[in-house]
Formats: structure tokens, sequence, C-alpha cells
């Protein structure tokens, strides 16, 4: 699938932490909702506050958990609260195709990164999410990155992510026009802590974006 055959583009609100997030996203419209299992995150959240937040996610809504560098055991405890997997960190595909759950590939965007041969090499990935590069820290940095280097051709499906907010989220998917969004500190007053007001802002700017 070329990343220029989306139609609507779809939006995941990451590191929810809340009941109330998780319904306040549900309700804005969200298309996916990310959990963030790795400890070190300042959204990070245990499978046993994943499991109680997972049930309030009706049909339709695609629980994602991201996780960086994990054990394959732990991921396999997650995966019953989850219907995607989202890899973080440096997992090679032979790793990333052991889990039961579809997965995602994300990837950062350092200088010199083949992305088309990177698309190749995660060949079973259901998407690639693109995040803004910065060293020692695998996500969440609220940078932009340059998204001219994303080929108009690459043959995933692109999640575009980094430092996304209701301010440039509009001109981000006219450049890119990419399947998804993927949006967390932009939509928060604090990490873990949604704001009602920015989500909502967030998405009047993805529906005004697709607008002829």
């Amino acid at each position: 699938m070329s990343r220029l055959a989306t139609g609507r583009t779809r939006v995941k609100i990451c590191g929810l932490t809340r009941e109330e997030d998780v319904d306040a996203a549900v309700a804005a419209g969200a298309d996916a909702l990310g959990f963030v299992l790795w400890p070190g995150s300042k959204r990070a959240i245990d499978v046993e506050r994943l499991a109680q937040l997972a049930t309030r996610v009706p049909a339709f809504v695609t629980r994602v958990g991201l996780f960086v560098d994990q054990p394959l055991d732990f991921i396999g405890r997650c995966e019953p609260y989850l219907d995607l997997v989202q890899y973080h960190g440096e997992e090679l595909p032979a790793l990333c195709s052991q889990t039961r759950r579809p997965w995602i590939k994300a990837l950062r965007m350092r200088e010199g990164l083949d992305i088309e041969a990177a698309a190749q090499a995660f060949d079973e990935a259901r998407g690639l999410l693109l995040d803004a590069y910065q060293p020692g820290v695998p996500g969440g940095t609220g940078s932009t990155f340059d998204w001219s280097r994303i080929p108009a051709s690459l043959a995933k499906p692109v999640i575009l992510a980094g430092g996304l907010t209701a301010t440039n989220v509009g001109e981000a998917i006219r450049a890119v026009r990419p399947f998804a969004v993927d949006v967390s500190g932009g939509v928060e007053r604090s990490p873990g802590i949604k704001d009602l007001a920015r989500i909502h802002a967030f998405f009047d700017q993805v529906s005004l974006a697709q607008q002829p």
C-alpha cells in the first residue's frame, strides 16, 4: 500500500494513563489508543493498569501497546489486553514476528536512515511509525523531523509521529498524506495527563486538513 492511497487520516492518541482520558479520546473519535508499557517512560503503566484501562475501550477502537526492547514473555503477558503491538526500540524483524498480535515498527529518523530498506526488512509490519530522532531517547521527544525525507512511494502505511500538535498537524497531513498521525505530548497538560481542549483542537485540525 502506498502512503498516498490512504483516504481518511486515522488518529492515534498515545500515552494514556487515566480512565477519563481513555473516554475522552474515544469520544473525540480516536481510531487507536496507545499504552506505554516501557518503564523508562514518564507515561508508563504496568500490566495490571493496562488491563483496567483496556476494558474501557469499545469495539472498533484499536488498543496499542508500546514496547522498547523488552522480553517477549512480558509482551506476551500484555497481549491479551491489546490489539496491536508497537515496537519502539532496536528490535529486529525476526523478534517482532514472534508476537501473537499484529505489529507495527517505529523508526527514529536518524541521519542516513534508509526508510525504504527498513520497510523491506520489516515486511510483516502492518505499518511504519516514523518518529523524530534524539540520541538515547526512544520516543516522546516533542520534536518534529524533516517530513520531506519520507518517500512518496513507501510500500508501508505511514504513521506520522514526533512533535505533532494542533498547530502543525494540518501542515503535516497536507505534506505527508500519512495513513495515520500519532500524538501524545501535543494533547497533554503534563506527561500522561491529557487535556480535553487540546484533544478536540487536534481533531479539528485533522478534519480541516482533509477538506477539499
